[in-house]
This record gives C-alpha cells, structure tokens and sequence, in this order.
C-alpha cells in the first residue's frame, strides 16, 4: 500500500459559544485517505461530518489534532509555498450548490476563478478552451459558462460545482453532502460521473454523506460518525457484513430494502446513547480484522465480538 495521501490524526474541532459553554463538535478522529480511494463518512446529522470536512481544507482552524496532507502538516500556521499547495491540491464540493456559487459571476467565470488566482493559463484562449473541456466532461454545454447559477436545475448547479473543484485537477476532492438536494436519478448520474472522473483522473475522494446506500456504492471504506466521535471504521465489505458497533448496527437497519416481502419483515434498531451505557470518552480503537476498527473500552469490545 503506497502512503496515504492524507493523514488525519486525533482531529478536535471545538467552537467556543461563551465562557461556559463550548460546542465541541469533534473529538479526536483518525483515518487516512489513499492515492485514487474513495473514503465515505457517515452518520446522522450534527455527528460533524461537514466540520471535519471543512477542518481539513482549513476553513476552520483545527483546536487539536494533526493533519497531513501529500506529507506536510497543514494544521496550523502554513508557509507560502505550502498553502498554495493546499489551495490547488485539494478541493470541495459544498452541500448546497445554490448557496456556494456567487449569484452576481456567470458559470465560465465561477469555473475559471481557481484559474486566475494561481495562474494557471497562458492565454485567454487556453483559459476558454480548459473550461469549455470541463463543462463537457461534467455533462454540460461549452454555451453554459455565459449564463449565471439561477438559470440553472438544481442537478446542473452541482455539476458546476464539481467543475469548479476540478479545474485546479486535485489530488483529494472532499465532497460534502453533494447529493442530497438532488433528485434520485439525478444523484444517480452526479455519483456516476464521480466515479467516471476518479477513474480517469486518479484523484481520492472524501465522500460526506448519510445515505448508506449510495456510501456503499461509492466508497472503499467507511467511517461511522457519532457525536463527534468516529466509532467504526473499515471497509464497505467489513462495515456491512459485520457491524460491530451498536450504532453502525442501528444505522444499517434503516436502510429500507426494494423487495416489498423483505422489507415487511424488516426491523430496525433503535440505539439510545444517552440510555445506552456506552462512554465514547473511555473507549478505545480496538481492531478487529484486517482495517476493520470500533471505539470501545475492553469490556464492550468483548461482549460485542463474543
């Protein structure tokens, strides 16, 4: 296995709301992200699945923790030459497409804006042809880069996005959420194309989202969110196949299954942290078979595995 393309070690993300009281969003996550793999991060909403994201592209400013990114410590103060590797090198495809492209800028402009800060053409006409290339690739018209973001479909908004994070070609793209405002069959052809675009361009994804079936069908591995705390993780067959976890078991329950005689027969899991006697603080990672991890002090992890 080549080394990890990013390194995300014990990440704590606090935000103060006053002198008493201090929201403290994540606490002390770890996992790595491979060359060309697609991580997927789940868990119900205000886990801080989305605040780790934007911890790591450093819209926020880490309380603890370390991360490593292509093998240089992005936590805290960055050189020059360091952030601007961090600008190009990694990108995000926000939540809501509406409310992340500037109303006032037409699409070629939104597309081409990570162009002009770093410089990365040579002439206007080599500026106009590498976004009309993009617009193509995502599924889009060369025509569109003259229209704003209102005249777009919401599907059609997002895969703007996505050609705004790919024109600086990344090496990790930290996509948060970028599918729920979506149709089911447009999120059908936004992760379709994903996956096109990693297997000709090799770049890794950091894939937010609670959908557990579209996680599978996306990811490598996988990371439970609970509470600000990543209580499993492994891969999608691992996760899946053997839950260990009293919270991953519940998630997976959920899921609702196509066959109508399965489904009636389905029973989901209801899990009740504060009932449940588990103490996040006091568990540790306890491995269980090949990547395969669950946060647990000893005695859980016993009577979980037994």
């Amino acid at each position: 296995m080549s080394e990890p393309l990013l390194k995300v070690e014990n990440l704590v993300q606090h935000f103060p709301v006053s002198r008493s009281y201090t929201v403290k969003a994540v606490n002390g996550v770890s996992f790595e992200i491979y060359p060309g793999e697609t991580y997927g991060l789940v868990g119900e909403s205000g886990s801080g699945k989305t605040t780790i994201g934007r911890s790591i592209i450093r819209l926020y400013a880490p309380t603890g923790g370390r991360i490593t990114f292509q093998g240089r410590d992005i936590t805290g103060r960055m050189s020059r030459d360091t952030r601007g590797m961090l600008r190009t090198d990694m990108q995000m495809i926000f939540q809501d497409p509406m409310a992340s492209l500037n109303p006032r800028k037409k699409v070629g402009d939104i597309i081409g804006e990570g162009l002009d800060i770093h410089h990365r053409f040579s002439s206007r006409k080599e500026r106009e042809e590498k976004i009309s290339g993009l617009l193509r690739k995502v599924g889009l018209s060369p025509e569109h880069a003259a229209r704003y973001p209102h005249q777009f479909s919401g599907g059609q908004r997002q895969r703007v996005g996505i050609a705004r994070a790919l024109i600086m070609n990344p090496k990790l793209i930290i996509a948060d959420e970028c599918i729920s405002a979506l149709d089911v069959s447009i999120q059908a052809q936004v992760v379709n194309l994903m996956k096109d675009i990693q297997q000709e361009t090799q770049c890794a994804y950091l894939f937010i989202a609670h959908d557990l079936s579209m996680v599978k069908y996306i990811s490598d591995r996988i990371g439970v969110l609970h509470l600000g705390y990543l209580v499993e993780s492994g891969t999608k067959e691992e996760i899946f196949d053997n839950p260990i976890h009293p919270y991953t078991k519940s998630l997976l329950s959920a899921i609702p299954h196509p066959n109508p005689v399965v489904e009636k027969q389905r029973t989901a899991i209801s899990y009740n942290y504060a009932a449940s006697g588990i103490d996040y603080t006091a568990g540790t990672a306890h491995l269980v078979d090949g990547t395969h991890t669950v946060l647990a002090t000893d005695e859980e992890f016993a009577a979980w595995t037994r």
